[in-house]
């Protein structure tokens, strides 16, 4: 009973250290409310605006955890689902998937620099240059 109860204990401490939300950010400027409804139709490319009227562009990582996370919270598909659903769509000419950048570092970056800019990175990669739309 002890090695079950240490056994379960230390799986719960790496759990709970594992454990980082993912964060939908935006510029700091944009003063748009979304829910993951509306996050989704924009990294779906079934929405191209903000509720403001303004242009919305998704950005989205190339991978790891965060990519990971925000695909099942959000979107509701495993990579190769959402590669299936992207490949459909550009060879029947109906859409394009979102431009993707390598690490959260660059992905903060840019939605610094551009207010029509929404994406997803971990509370690690947060900083005061972007804003935190929903946390996940």
């Amino acid at each position: 009973m002890k090695i079950f109860v240490s056994v379960l204990v230390a799986m719960c401490s790496i759990i709970a250290f594992n454990v980082n939300a993912v964060n939908v950010i935006v510029h700091p400027s944009n003063t748009n409310s979304l829910d993951k409804s509306a996050i989704k139709k924009i990294f779906l490319g079934k929405s191209k605006k903000f509720p403001n009227g303004e242009q919305a562009i998704p950005v989205a990582l190339a991978g790891g955890d965060a990519r990971t996370e925000f695909l099942g919270a959000v979107i509701g598909k495993s990579e190769s689902q959402l590669k299936a659903y992207w490949s459909k769509l550009i060879f029947t000419g109906k859409g394009q998937a979102p431009k993707s950048v390598d690490t959260e570092a660059e992905l903060v970056k840019l939605i610094s620099q551009n207010p029509n800019l929404i994406g997803y990175v971990s509370d690690a990669a947060l900083d005061d240059s972007v804003k935190v739309l929903v946390k996940l």
